[in-house]
């Protein structure tokens, strides 16, 4: 089911949150959003990256990123099953709950473009793909521990141009990080915003 890309809107409320990440809602928005595992960030990088985020510094976000693409921690995501478990569940309710464009499956951290539906929000979505993704890959695989990190990133996509940055960020995601096939995910969901033909 395609839907129309809706951006961030001034004119419209919206909510603002923090616990440790800022959080902006705004009901119909896009967003792109990024989780990661437990384990993907040592200690002296999550301080760092603390510290960055405290300065407000524009490059706390790719400074992360490109701790999380040198493929540290576990790396679950690396096994083809692993990874076929979160894409399946990115999917799952795609069209019903949310409309998910763009999305990535790195051996470490995910990468999607999802818009919720009117009666559903961004925290219900994430929570359920982690939820869910945990519980099957704990009682298929016998992993063990928890396995995502609490919070979630996540930015409402300001404009069109924005929007095309994130899709393609997303599809040249596992290029950048130097992945070999098989060891990531990439596709796209429903949405079609970038894909009319499709």
């Amino acid at each position: 089911m395609k839907s129309a890309f809706q951006p961030f809107d001034a004119r419209k409320e919206f909510s603002a949150s923090r616990r440790i990440l800022p959080h902006w809602q705004q009901s119909g928005a896009t967003y792109f959003v990024t989780f990661r595992l437990a384990d993907s960030l040592p200690v002296e990088a999550r301080e760092r990256f603390e510290e960055l985020r405290r300065l407000n510094s524009s490059d706390a976000f790719d400074w992360v990123e490109r701790y999380l693409d040198a493929g540290n921690g576990s790396c679950a995501f690396s096994d083809p099953a692993h990874a076929m478990t979160v894409a399946l569940a990115l999917r799952y309710f795609d069209g019903m709950r949310y409309n998910l464009g763009a999305y990535v499956v790195m051996p470490n951290h995910v990468h999607a473009l999802v818009q919720p539906t009117s009666s559903t929000t961004l925290t219900s979505i994430t929570h359920s793909w982690k939820s869910y993704t945990a519980h099957e890959l704990q009682r298929q695989n016998g992993i063990t521990g928890s396995l995502w990190q609490e919070e979630s990133f996540d930015r409402i996509v300001r404009d069109e141009n924005e929007l095309r940055k994130f899709d393609e960020y997303i599809f040249e995601n596992p290029k950048a990080a130097h992945l070999k096939q098989g060891t990531f995910i990439v596709g796209k969901g429903s949405a079609g915003w970038l894909y009319p033909n499709t």
